[in-house]
């Protein structure tokens, strides 16, 4: 085989593959959307949800901040002084 037809061989190649790949991702594409578009046709409908019903908070337990603090300042010391060595 001489140059010119190695190239356009290369070339043909190429467009055969580069076909291939739009070709898969444009079915891709279509079967996503149709899967999306039948999901949300079956999909039942969120419960509507009262307003205010989960403004209400419940107060940080104090107890268990102190002894969080309590934890973390004794894991700290202990590193420092291990370090100090």
């Amino acid at each position: 085989m001489q140059d010119p037809e190695l190239l356009q061989e290369g070339l043909g190649l190429m467009a055969l593959g580069m076909g291939f790949v739009f070709v898969f991702l444009a079915i891709l594409v279509l079967s996503l959307t149709l899967m999306s578009g039948i999901i949300r046709r079956f999909q039942p409908a969120p419960a509507p949800v009262a307003p205010g019903a989960n403004t209400k908070s419940k107060p940080p337990v104090k107890g268990q901040d102190d002894e969080t603090l309590a934890v973390i300042s004794a894991a700290v010391h202990r590193y420092r002084s291990k370090r100090r060595r």
